[in-house]
Order: structure tokens, then sequence, then C-alpha cells
């Protein structure tokens, strides 16, 4: 199988698959190709928010300590093999081929997703390559996520929940914190990000209870006074700047940190100045993603009005310290658009409104309509708005800002690297 056939034969599955109500389809999967996962350990992450940047973080500090660390993200940003790497290895062609040939032979018709196809070959070169642990990013949800065909991991970490795929997993908050909560398993243990409500605590603290998990408790984390775009913060004494912006990395590291901690008990040794180090080294494509130069440009992929409302922060800050704003924005029909083209258009000196970048790209006329309300906006193609909103921002003291979609994000990132 080359690389051609084997995007194919991935891509000849869907997002979802056929509809599930268990985690039976998937285990057959893993059964068919040996299960692999198995024989790996876990730090198993869900969440609505703040899972890629927690997950990058604490495998980092693990790479940064010695060990060969397996990183399972979703979506990818750039290509697909970025979801899939072994500390800073993304997976190889070679293998991905191999591999992919190895599941094809082993399955039969049933509409499996592409993610539990892609999860497929994850744990197969994990484990083939011997990872000393895996940390593994949820897709969607939690009880009925694919991941959670592991057996019980290490430790699980749940991050910021919020409003998001509310047509799967519920309405409300609560609703959504009881499917994120499905990865807490018996004799393992659980970490909650502080930024959640109590009412999200509670359930998580409930759910920790009836499965007789360990809840970890989080020491307090303050702010800097120093201030700053990047929100250096105070952790049992010590003072961190995290190399990635915005003020929601504090509770994304503090909860990293807890968890490397916490994994020391379980028998990894990782230094004070590993844990430091990934803090202050990590940085994560297109969230929140500060790119320096004449202009900046930040690049974020949030799709939901929580992680909007982290970017609008910054954004709110720089606009306070007399920085232009000069927007490009798209998102898909699957989100609460409105909602959130409000809150940026009302922080943008100018908003350019995009589509084409996926199959239910919202039209930029609407996003433009949405906008135009509390601000300047227009459309047009991807390359030719960000290129006006980087030489308003150049003449104008300012900052160039891609986001509302992962897609658009990639997209941008990717067209940036082949100019």
């Amino acid at each position: 199988m080359n690389i051609e056939e084997c995007m194919s034969f991935i891509n000849s599955y869907t997002k979802s698959g056929g509809r599930i109500t268990d985690l039976s389809r998937a285990r057959e999967l893993m059964k068919r190709v040996g299960d692999p996962q198995e024989r790996l350990k876990f730090v198993h992450i869900a969440g609505t928010n703040g899972k890629g940047s927690t997950l990058e973080y604490i495998a980092n500090a693990l790479q940064y300590a010695g060990y060969k660390t397996g990183k399972f993200t979703s979506p990818f940003v750039l290509r697909y093999t970025d979801r899939i790497r072994i500390n800073d290895d993304e997976i190889d062609e070679a293998s991905l081929c191999g591999l992919a040939q190895f599941v094809k032979e082993r399955i039969d018709d049933k509409a499996y997703s592409q993610f539990e196809i892609t999860m497929a070959i994850a744990m197969l070169w994990y484990e083939r390559e011997k990872c000393d642990v895996v940390v593994l990013e949820t897709g969607i949800g939690g009880t009925l996520d694919s991941t959670n065909i592991i057996p019980p991991p290490l430790l699980s970490v749940i991050t910021s929940i919020s409003l998001d795929h509310t047509a799967l997993l519920g309405e409300t908050v609560e609703e959504i914190a009881s499917h994120k909560a499905g990865i807490i398993k018996n004799g393992s243990a659980v970490i909650l990000s502080d930024d959640n409500p109590e009412s999200v605590r509670e359930l998580i603290r409930r759910t920790a209870e009836e499965t007789g998990a360990e809840l970890i408790p989080l020491e307090p984390c303050k702010p800097s006074p120093d201030g700053g775009l990047f929100s250096p913060f105070i952790y049992r004494g010590i003072t961190l700047t995290p190399a990635m912006a915005g003020i929601h990395q504090k509770y994304n590291a503090q909860t990293a940190i807890t968890a490397c901690i916490y994994l020391r008990s379980k028998g990894f040794s990782i230094s004070e100045s590993a844990i430091i180090r990934s803090v202050e080294t990590t940085q994560v494509r297109a969230r929140v993603q500060y790119i320096d130069g004449v202009p900046p440009v930040i690049v974020d992929g949030g799709h939901n009005p929580a992680g909007v409302g982290m970017l609008s922060l910054m954004l709110m800050y720089l606009s306070t310290r007399g920085k232009k704003i000069y927007t490009v924005m798209g998102m898909v029909n699957s989100k609460d658009y409105i909602e959130c083209v409000k809150t940026i258009s009302e922080l943008s000196d100018k908003l350019f409104a995009v589509d084409g970048f996926a199959a239910n790209a919202v039209p930029a006329e609407t996003i433009a309509d949405i906008a135009s309300f509390r601000t300047e906006a227009e459309t047009g193609t991807l390359a030719e708005c960000s290129e006006q909103a980087k030489k308003l921002a150049r003449e104008n003291n300012g900052v160039a800002v891609i986001c509302g979609s992962l897609y658009l994000a990639s997209e941008y990132l990717n067209n940036e690297k082949q100019a």
C-alpha cells in the first residue's frame, strides 16, 4: 500500500461512522488488530477546551524527563500524520502505510469511523515502538468516545467544560460533563481543571466516588503581578510564563503540572526542571497561536463560545494597549457562529469574512452581515483577506487575527508554510 492508497483507505470512512450506543464496535475493531491498547499505559484527557494544550504540557514534560511518549490528538492541524506522534516525531509514511494495510486486512465491512481506524493505527504504532506512556485525547465526549476502550489509565484528566457538540452530548454543561466523566475508571485517578463551575466539580466528585477513582486536588494558582500577554502565574512559589498566550493557559498548565506530580507516584521520574521547561516552551498550533512579526498574527481554531471567549480576552488586552485588531473570520454551521461572530466583531477594528475552507462553512456574506452591526466588514478569499488584514495591521500598529475554525486555521497555516 502506497501513501495514496493508504489515505484513500482512511478517507473511505466517514468522520462519525454508523450511529453507536456503546463501545462494542470500537472494541471489536481493536480485538481484530490484536488489542495493542492492552499493553500500553495511558494518560487520558477529555474536555471541551484546553485538551490540546494540557496534553502537550504533560507529554512534553514526560519527554523532557526521558520517556518515550505517544501523543494522540484530534483533529490534525497541518496534515493527517500530526495527530499521531511519538515525542516530536509524527508517524512516518512507511509505518502509516504498513499499519493501515495491517488494519485493512483484519476488519470487516462495518461502518467504522475514520477516528476509529486512526486510533487502531496509532495504538499499533505506539505498541510497536514501545512507548513508555501515551497521552491520549478524546475525540468527542468521553463515555462513548472510541478512545474509552483503553484499560484503566494511570490518570484521567478533564479540562474546561462548556457548550459544544450539544446535538450529541446534551444542552447543558452538566449533561456534557456527564459524558466527559465517562473516562473516569475504577482503580485510576482523575484531575479536573480549576476553571469549571461548581456544578461540574460536584458531578466529577460524585463520579469519582462512585467509580472508586481518586480525585486529585489542585494546588492554588494565582496570576503574577507582572501580567503581560503571556499571562505569567505563580504556582508553588515559582513564577512561570507559558510560551502560549492567553489567561486560560494558567489553568491548563496548573492541571498539567498536577498531573506530572501525580505521575511521580506511578513510578515516573519527572523533575521540576522538566515540568518548568514544558510550561515555558510548549506551543500548540492554532490554539491562540501568537506568531511574532511585522505585523504579529494570532491564529486560533476556537469554534465555540467558550473558546472564542478566551481569544476575546487576549484581544481586549491588546486593544487596551493601543493595538488595532484586524480579523479574518470563518466558521462552520454546526457551531454557534452567531454568538461567536458577535463577540469577535465587537473587538475588531475591521472584520473580513471568508468561507470555502470546509463543506459546511457558513457563507461569508452571512458572517459579514452579523459583524456589520458592530464593525466594518467585507468578504473575500482567505488569501485576499489575510493579506489585507496584515497590510492594515502593519500600517496601523495592529495585529492580524485568523480565527473561527480549526479548518480555517489549518488552511491558513498550510498556505503560509508554502509561501
